[in-house]
C-alpha cells in the first residue's frame, strides 16, 4: 500500500481508495438506533392523536389518518427488522472461532 502511495504522490496514479484512515463515525448503533427508534415513537403518537381526533370528530380528513397510521406501522416494522438483523449479525460474530 504504501508503493502505491508513493507513486499517487509523484503523480502518476491517482489516490489509491482507502489509504487514508477513516475518520471515525459520529455515533454508535446504539445512537442512532436510539433516535430512530424517537422518530418512530413520535410517528405513532401523531398517528394515534389523528385518531383521537378523528374519532371526537375534530378531523374529518380520513385519508390523512390512515396515511399517518400506516407510516407509522411501515417505520416500525423497518425498524424491528433492522434490530433483528443487527442481533442476527452479532450472533453470528460470537460463533466465529478465533
Amino acid at each position: 500500500m504504501e508503493a502505491l502511495n508513493a507513486i499517487a504522490a509523484v503523480g502518476g496514479m491517482p489516490e489509491v481508495a482507502g489509504s487514508q484512515p477513516a475518520a471515525a463515525p459520529a455515533g454508535t448503533f446504539s445512537t442512532w438506533f436510539g433516535q430512530q427508534l424517537d422518530g418512530v415513537n413520535q410517528q405513532l403518537q401523531q398517528a394515534e392523536l389523528g385518531m383521537q381526533q378523528l374519532a371526537a370528530g375534530t378531523s374529518g380528513n380520513v385519508h390523512a389518518v390512515m396515511i399517518d397510521l400506516e407510516q407509522a406501522k411501515l417505520a416500525l416494522q423497518l425498524l424491528v427488522q433492522v434490530r433483528t438483523h443487527a442481533l442476527e449479525a452479532y450472533q453470528e460474530v460470537l460463533r466465529m472461532q478465533v
